[in-house]
């Protein structure tokens, strides 16, 4: 019994997050959106990953308070070679997704 119930809680719930995304994608094709989704979350897993690297990087050369999300763009470029060398990407701090719809 409680299990049904658990797997009705669960139709509902995928019901009710798939009527969002639709009523979010509004007339855009599905095949467009599911691009349009999976390229941010792309872009927010290489963000987060980003961040997370450097960070560690200045946690072990004992810098603790460092956060490579709150450096300007102009202390970052300081780094941006050693960075494409080791990770093959750079993303400036003004770019990363944490920052999107700031303004």
């Amino acid at each position: 019994m409680i299990d049904n119930k658990k797997e009705q809680e669960r139709d509902e719930l995928h019901r009710t997050i798939w009527n969002m995304a639709n009523d979010l994608r509004g007339s855009v094709d599905g095949w467009d959106f599911k691009q349009y989704v999976l390229g941010m979350l792309f872009y927010r897993y290489i963000s987060e990953n980003f961040i997370k690297f450097v960070n560690a990087g200045e946690l072990e050369a004992g810098n603790k308070d460092f956060d490579y999300a709150k450096l300007n763009d102009e202390d970052a470029e300081d780094a941006r070679e050693d960075l494409v060398q080791s990770k093959r990407y750079f993303i400036l701090p003004s770019q990363l997704l944490i920052h999107w719809g700031r303004v």
